[in-house]
């Protein structure tokens, strides 16, 4: 027995830290809210609705027993991303964690998707990611530790057909969590990001029973399958805590076994 033990779990402990989460009042979003508020950490959602909002931050409140707070603007919008980070700082008196959660997907052959359509995935997943991300790093630095974690994709490591837009943009966050990850590094923040296989989340429950989503989705897991939200949640607490202090600029893949094919 050594003097001073390994942590093991301990080191999952979020208790009184504080995590902004984009787009957390559902799906993904809301899945990992609630895995790092089941282990102790403050949550502050940053949605477009607010009353959606308001009501995913009373649910966790009223479960773990922490604070809570929902805020409602647009990630694509810098000053209102800006405002809501100074008003979580504030409130909170800290910002340790940041979860880009936030995104859309607009499916669709490229000669039938308007140049429109490819400008607003751009402009949701990797327009916003990067505002958050640099909103929350003076705070951070401060402090002198953070994390950051990005939700890519599988189709920012694999292609797939008909998701030009979604793929291209989920890319780019790859490649912007590796450059940011580095650049922050120096300043103990941890950048890193999580790659979700074929989830059924509310963006993906129109195309659920589809011949492609069999075939082309489901089928291109190892588990034959889609994901369950709960799924997501230990790669979220685990890139947040304490235990994922040596992960930078990493693709934490949660697939089903997809991109291991």
């Amino acid at each position: 027995m050594t003097e001073n033990p390994l942590p093991g779990i301990k080191q999952f402990n979020l208790t009184g830290r504080c995590a902004l989460i984009t787009g957390g009042s559902k799906g993904l979003g809301y899945a990992m809210a609630a895995g790092l508020a089941s282990a102790g950490c403050n949550v502050a959602l940053f949605n477009r609705n607010l009353e959606e909002g308001k009501v995913a931050a009373e649910q966790l409140a009223k479960e773990y027993g922490i604070t809570t707070k929902s805020y409602s603007g647009n990630v694509t919008d810098i000053s209102e991303v800006e405002t809501t980070v100074e008003s979580i700082v504030n409130e909170f008196g800290r910002l340790d964690i940041l979860i880009n959660s936030a995104g859309v997907n607009i499916r669709g052959a490229i000669d039938e998707l308007s140049p429109n359509d490819f400008q607003q995935v751009m402009q949701v997943n990797v327009e916003g990611t990067w505002n958050t991300s640099r909103a929350v790093t003076p705070q951070m630095k401060k402090q002198g530790n953070g994390r950051i974690i990005n939700l890519a994709s599988t189709l920012g490591l694999v292609g797939l057909a008909n998701r030009t837009p979604y793929a291209s943009s989920k890319g780019a966050v790859v490649q912007m969590t590796r450059a940011l990850g580095l650049e922050l590094a120096p300043y103990n923040i941890n950048v890193n990001a999580i790659c979700p296989g074929p989830f059924l989340t509310e963006m993906n429950i129109p195309i659920a029973d589809t011949p492609e989503a069999k075939k082309f989705i489901v089928g291109a897991t190892s588990l034959a399958r889609w994901g369950e939200l709960r799924e997501i949640q230990g790669a979220a607490i685990f890139l947040a805590s304490d235990a994922g202090s040596y992960m930078v600029g990493s693709m934490l893949t949660v697939d089903g076994g997809w991109t291991a094919k």
